[in-house]
């Protein structure tokens, strides 16, 4: 049996290839745009000179179409289905990718505001995408713990941006960054991920979750057949059966979540600030900007682009400890060290950022300086990705009832576009601005993250769908949100002595990949 017939017939792990090749794609986009910010016949056409602050206006509009598609596709998936959404979200990204894409080819007149149509554009596709594919993956898909399966997910994310960037790089330096196809080959490269996906979810089966939730028992029978089999599917089909009448005498409204005093309004603050606290990271700046960085510690233009390519590569094999760790450990613990590991680096690259734009004054030799701060930003990115990249995505799909948790990621997809944008408008303004000073308040910044990620956001490792969400039920009756005030603080870390696999609930999603 070829591997093709082995596990490309198998719905679980097609959902899982999926799934992963999804959230690439917007990883991609961030390494997309790094180099392209640079390029000088890019600049040029667009109008604009290298420190204008349009050059990160351009990178944070696609962020606020992020969160608008976010919405739009949140309730396009529970209208119309899981796939439906899925694929209309992948059609608009490639249209807005060819928009970047051919603005400017043959008439310069006009360039700009094509490049801003066409990122708002492909924003709505990709933030509809990261707000239905967790929803649909969820509801199909487990491998071992849920942080597990979806820290791998991630690192499909850095594997994207690991792509953006190395063709960006091979064509940068091949063509040179005056060539209009140092910037236009790149873009175009991205079509690769939606017109693969376009082409596969045919595949795919609709969740039957949501056949159920329609009174369409029939399609949901179907779904169950392909991925359970005849034998299992009635069984199936009965359980999603209760389910769905239980939940639907349940019913919650965005304004149950959104507004003080709603019956869901801390979870939402939790997710909230979730998306906040990793945009403070300043994870965006280093993604986005990170050329510029090692430039700033005083490496040539070529070899800070080499370099971050190399912190790129690190990121990306550094995620394996994130999901060796996320289900071992807790998401708490990992958000918690990492914000506070993260601030000692950006103190660590002031200093030393200080000294390298001084170091001819000072006498100080420029490896001296860039040195240790290169290893510096590579711990930085490490941290981030092992204790944040990962946590804020799953959280809200652990707190919510499944009632409500298509809302939960629309919001948390919203307030990530939404703080995204803030961080990568602004940081391009900072570095020409403050130099080095910008590190000093990421410093602050992530002191922050650390600090209200260890007051407030409970541990919601190693415990079912309905344990977690009885930490929202048990800080209204001690009348408080801290966690090391809520039952004593026993959600401050993971489950002691407890079974954690196999406990009864939604603990189990609806799939259960063999072997896990």
């Amino acid at each position: 049996m070829s591997f093709v017939e082995k596990y490309l017939g198998d719905k679980k792990t097609e959902v899982v290839l999926f799934s992963s090749t999804a959230i690439a794609l917007y990883g991609y986009d961030q390494g997309m745009m790094s180099l392209i910010n640079t390029n000088y016949d890019y600049l040029d056409t667009m109008g604009i000179a290298e420190e204008d602050p349009l050059v990160g206006v351009i990178v944070s509009v696609y962020y606020l179409g992020c969160a608008v598609g976010a919405i739009l596709a949140s309730y396009l998936a529970d209208a119309k289905g899981r796939k439906p959404s899925i694929f209309v979200c992948l059609a608009v990204t490639a249209l807005g990718n060819l928009l970047m894409f051919i603005a400017g080819l043959r008439f310069r007149q006009g360039a700009l505001a094509l490049m801003f149509v066409g990122r708002i554009v492909m924003g709505l596709g990709v933030g509809g995408i990261d707000a239905v594919i967790p929803v649909y993956s969820s509801e199909l898909n487990e491998e071992g713990g849920r942080g597990k399966a979806l820290a791998q997910e991630f690192q499909a994310n850095i594997f994207g941006l690991n792509m953006a960037f190395a063709i960006n790089l091979a064509v940068t330096h091949s063509l040179g960054k005056t060539n209009q196809w140092a910037w236009r080959i790149p873009i175009i490269a991205m079509q690769i991920y939606p017109v693969l996906l376009i082409s596969f979810i045919y595949r795919l089966p609709e969740s039957p979750r949501w056949w159920i939730f329609h009174n369409r028992e029939d399609d949901a029978r179907v779904s169950l057949v392909e991925i359970y089999g005849e034998d299992d599917a009635s069984a199936k089909l009965d359980e999603l059966k209760d389910a769905a009448k239980e939940e639907s005498a349940h019913s919650i409204g965005y304004s149950d979540m959104i507004f003080p005093g709603g019956q869901q309004f801390h979870e939402t603050m939790v997710t909230v600030m979730g998306q906040v606290n990793q945009a403070l990271t300043g994870y965006g700046a280093v993604s986005v900007y990170g050329a510029q960085i090692f430039e700033l510690l005083g490496f040539d233009v070529s070899t800070a682009e080499y370099l971050t390519q190399g912190n790129f590569i690190s990121y990306f094999l550094l995620m394996t400890f994130a999901w060796l760790l996320i289900d071992r450990v807790g998401r708490r613990f990992l958000m918690v060290t990492g914000a506070f590991g993260i601030a000692v680096c950006f103190a660590i690259l002031t200093v030393l950022g200080g000294l390298a734009m001084n170091s001819k004054q000072l006498g100080i030799p420029n490896m001296a300086v860039s040195v240790p701060g290169s290893i510096a930003l590579f711990v930085a990115t490490g941290l981030f990705g092992i204790g944040w990249l990962a946590q804020v995505w799953l959280i809200p799909t652990e707190i919510y009832p499944s009632t409500s948790r298509a809302q939960g990621s629309a919001i948390s997809v919203i307030i990530w576009g939404l703080a995204n944008f803030a961080v990568t408008l602004l940081t391009p303004i900072g570095f020409n601005n403050l130099n080095y000073w910008l590190f000093l308040i990421f410093t602050v910044t992530n002191l922050f993250a650390g600090w209200w990620t260890w007051a407030y956001s409970p541990e919601t490792g190693g415990r079912s769908f309905e344990e977690n969400q009885q930490f929202f039920t048990d800080s209204k009756e001690h009348n408080t949100w801290l966690v090391t005030r809520v039952k004593e603080g026993e959600y401050r870390h993971l489950p002691r002595g407890k079974e954690r696999d196999g406990v009864e609930g939604e603990r189990q999603p609806l799939l259960a990949v063999d072997g896990a």
